[in-house]
């Protein structure tokens, strides 16, 4: 496990709000876990001084044990199994792990997002106010694609900040979130939407030994209107160009709660013989972004990385496996934020960008209640993977 640790500064700044306590539901075991190992390797490797006034620092895990039982019927609770008072608790949820199951009436039932959302609230309850502050992180927003009205709708992601708020959250962390004024909800909430820019790029330098990251070999290329500012940001720090697909659609039909896609349209440089980078948040079914990298093809573009913060694959591998094998797709990127089969994690053309540190860091620098400013822009830390794999910043192109 590599090295880290906070950086030092006053001493007195290194004393941490409460003694840390992680909880990480059913459907964050695995993630729990990795983040633990970095916090007991900080601890194990930093400076003696900075340890002995700090309490509870000596134990041999930051995970508490706490779990949401079932009943028969499918009524469940929240159940924590050892002493909260007074720690700084933080919570991990997954609300897109399905593979979690629950028993219903004789059958195995896999969990919703409903449901997990249901047993974050249970935990809350569990923890009767007795810790001294608590701290959600849910990489993947619940409900956050329902982010505003366009008829007799309810905003569910709206509804259940606010229920988190009254259940007395004080600080949320989300990833990528499809709309971040949903934050409106709980103006008075601690809120911060993280991305995975960084360790992104360092997945694709690293998956890509062969990359040329300047205009004439490589374009940024965004999949639609919503994206542009997420691509944008990979182009203005890169020093690359940047392209736009923008989706028509038949506003006289809606199919799956959504007015269906006719036709993607392209604006932008010529994207011949180049390497294009494309990101965005989610991959659903998955069908827009084969249709994109076809017409990219068409228009004679070199490879196709496509990155998203969360790969779902609603309707299997099937198409990606075809896509990969003709040539339309090369490399999509997705973090490890939400729950990936072990079917897609075997893929040939799927890199999985572990996302554990930097969430350790986060838990870190919250519990010493430290600015997240420098972990949120990762401005710096990208250039200097650039100096790392020699590519020129762009100041210098």
């Amino acid at each position: 496990m590599p090295e880290f640790h906070l950086e030092h500064h006053d001493p007195l700044l290194t004393q941490p709000v409460a003694p840390l306590g992680i909880i990480a539901l059913e459907s964050s075991r695995e993630m729990g876990q990795k983040i633990n190992e970095y916090l007991l390797d900080w601890r194990n490797t930093a400076p003696e001084e900075e340890l002995h006034a700090i309490p509870g620092i000596d134990r041999n895990s930051f995970l508490l044990d706490a779990s949401c039982p079932r009943f028969a019927n499918g009524e469940g609770k929240g159940l924590i199994r050892q002493s909260i008072r007074g720690y700084d608790l933080f919570l991990l949820v997954d609300v897109g792990n399905y593979s979690v199951e629950y028993p219903l009436y004789g059958k195995k039932v896999p969990m919703t997002p409903d449901e997990h959302f249901a047993d974050l609230k249970r935990i809350i309850n569990a923890a009767a106010g007795k810790a001294r502050r608590i701290n959600v992180i849910m990489p993947l927003l619940y409900e956050a694609r329902q982010h505003r009205h366009t008829s007799r709708e309810s905003l569910d992601c709206a509804v259940a900040l606010q229920e988190l708020q009254a259940a007395g959250v004080d600080n949320f962390i989300t990833f990528d979130a499809h709309d971040p004024r949903v934050q409106n909800a709980v103006p008075t909430m601690s809120f911060e939407n993280a991305r995975a820019s960084y360790q992104t790029l360092k997945a694709m330098f690293k998956a890509v030994p062969d990359l040329k990251l300047d205009r004439d070999h490589m374009m940024i290329v965004s999949p639609d209107e919503g994206g542009m500012s997420r691509n944008v940001y990979f182009a203005s720090v890169l020093g690359l160009d940047v392209g736009m697909f923008y989706k028509r659609r038949d506003y006289t039909r809606i199919i799956n709660g959504r007015n269906p896609i006719i036709a993607h349209e392209y604006i932008g440089a010529d994207v011949a013989g180049k390497d294009i980078f494309i990101a965005d948040d989610i991959i659903s079914s998955g069908e827009s972004v084969i249709d994109l990298a076809r017409e990219l093809k068409r228009r004679k573009a070199r490879r196709i990385f496509v990155s998203v913060t969360y790969a779902f694959f609603t309707d299997g591998l099937e198409t990606y496996k075809q896509a990969y094998k003709d040539g339309i797709i090369d490399l999509i990127f997705s973090t490890n934020l939400t729950y990936r089969s072990p079917e897609l994690l075997a893929q040939p053309w799927y890199v999985d960008v572990d996302m554990s540190k930097y969430l350790a860091l986060i838990i870190a620098t919250l519990n010493h209640d430290r600015s997240l400013s420098t972990l949120l822009n990762p401005l710096d830390r990208i250039h200097k993977l650039m100096d790392t794999y020699g590519f020129a910043r762009p100041q210098e192109i």
